[in-house]
């Protein structure tokens, strides 16, 4: 077994902020058609020597062991960036210590990296407040043209 998969396995047997964020301060969604995995990761923001800097983060998946795996390291490390670091971050950082993917598993960091980049786009509002999104679970199970799918470069 390779150091990658025993990091991964790790990851999976202790996941590190899976679950929705009921106070988060912004929720991103993403999912990739070519896979059928979903992502979603909630951010909370708190005031730090005068800077906006993210205090938690989590996130929910339906998708591949890599993609719970990337999201659980990358989760810990988006705590105390601001949201221009976070946004800076590539999904080859977003790995931490799981370091670089498979070929075959790059798509699950972009993954993360849309789910994150989704996340600090979006501006909280009636429609669109994390309060008001409903569960990952809950979009899955919608009628197929109420889910938005954004797709992501290869």
């Amino acid at each position: 077994m390779s150091d990658f998969e025993d990091k991964v396995r790790d990851a999976l047997a202790n996941p590190r902020n899976q679950g929705e964020m009921s106070d988060a301060d912004s929720v991103g969604t993403v999912g990739s058609p070519d896979c059928g995995d979903m992502l979603r990761m909630w951010l909370k923001f708190t005031e730090k020597d005068g800077q906006k800097v993210i205090d938690r983060a989590s996130f929910q998946s339906f998708g591949c062991q890599t993609a719970i795996a990337v999201a659980s390291m990358a989760t810990e490390l988006l705590k105390g960036k601001t949201a221009e670091e976070a946004q800076a971050l590539s999904a080859d950082e977003l790995t931490g210590d799981l370091g670089p993917l498979p070929p075959m598993k790059i798509h699950c960091g972009q993954l993360v990296e849309g789910a994150l980049q989704n996340a600090l786009g979006s501006e909280p509002s009636a429609a669109s407040s994390p309060a008001n999104s409903p569960t990952l679970s809950g979009e899955l199970q919608k009628p197929k043209g109420q889910i938005k799918i954004v797709p992501l470069d290869d």
